[in-house]
């Protein structure tokens, strides 16, 4: 049998990945500081709720303490904000020819490789639509982009290995950019960070906020200065930087609603993270590198808003939309 997939953190994207993962036949154990999704997956296997129904798989689960010493090919799912805190616990359990893919959202690479080393680190992009509903359940919210390459732009036989792996889940990719395609989820989540103000479907709101959208974008994007953004799904990040005309702008916005209504996760992860699992939300860590560079003031308004909203001192609202579109 081949060695095992450690996924830290089972939730929305490790949770799907690893699912798809075990299903296809590789080992897959799951490492959780959830003791009731943990619990849940041990006494009945994990379950992906999709379209057609469950479906289940047997899977090993466990707590971090309950860990094995020895960790080698390891899917790092965690929220961004946790990064911090599991690299301590995970760095020396790493094998020497072990890995990290950091499966997360924002710029984690740089953190895990001061952690574990930059020979055992791999970066990762990955836009998937899901949610843990329930202790042992994922919701499959629609399928989107994960692409998969070394930090310093290679690929090498490691990365077309663990491609290959989670084709099991879809359309996984390698790439020699993936900074590229983590600076454009910068771009693209600043809309959905924005559109977790209110209550009302995702794409409704960047529709109905179309202005305020392209300038948070290309706020965000200019930020990333002479990288190359790459594509994906249908956001086309190119649209929104100052060399691109309004009809470009609008072209793309149009095709980026139409797709986001094709999926059936209508609201952003960042607004369940408020709404129902009332935690505070990941976006603050992810745009750490942006703030620093400063010149963000729509960015810096959306985020100490999203702290009022998070906190209690504001209700969900588009009259925050509003109040930022003044800011135009």
């Amino acid at each position: 049998m081949s060695e095992p997939y450690t996924v830290v953190g089972g939730g929305a994207i490790g949770g799907t990945l690893a699912f798809h993962l075990a299903r296809a036949g590789h080992p897959v154990r799951i490492v959780d500081t959830d003791a009731a999704h943990v619990a849940a997956i041990r006494r009945r296997g994990l379950v992906l709720r999709g379209p057609g129904g469950d479906a289940c798989v047997p899977m090993e689960a466990c707590s971090p303490e309950e860990a094995p010493a020895v960790l080698g090919r390891v899917l790092l799912a965690v929220k961004a904000q946790a990064t911090e805190q599991v690299l301590p616990w995970l760095a020396p359990r790493l094998a020497q020819d072990g890995f990290v893919v950091s499966l997360q959202n924002g710029l984690n690479e740089q953190a895990i490789a001061a952690a574990v080393g930059t020979e055992r680190t791999v970066g990762a992009f990955v836009n998937l639509f899901a949610d843990v509903v329930e202790p042992g359940v994922v919701q499959d919210g629609g399928a989107g982009a994960l692409v998969v390459g070394e930090p310093d732009g290679r690929i090498t036989p490691r990365v077309e290995r663990i491609v290959a792996d989670l084709q099991a889940w879809g359309p996984a990719k390698a790439t020699a950019n993936v900074e590229g395609f983590l600076w454009s989820k910068l771009g693209f989540g600043a809309m959905l960070a924005t559109t977790a103000l209110a209550d009302a479907p995702m794409a409704d709101l960047i529709d109905r906020h179309r202005p305020l959208m392209h300038a948070i974008t290309a706020e965000v994007l200019a930020a990333a200065g002479d990288r190359v953004l790459e594509p994906f799904d249908q956001f086309d990040p190119g649209a929104y930087l100052p060399s691109a005309s309004s009809a470009e702008r609008e072209a793309a916005t149009d095709r980026l609603v139409a797709w986001l209504r094709t999926q059936p996760k209508d609201r952003s992860g960042i607004w369940r993270d408020i709404a129902v699992r009332r935690r505070p939300v990941e976006v603050h860590h992810h745009y750490r590198p942006v703030l620093a560079l400063g010149g963000v003031p729509l960015l810096t308004a959306v985020l100490a808003l999203l702290r009022d909203v998070e906190s209690g001192r504001r209700l969900m609202s588009e009259d925050h939309l509003t109040e930022l579109e003044r800011m135009l």
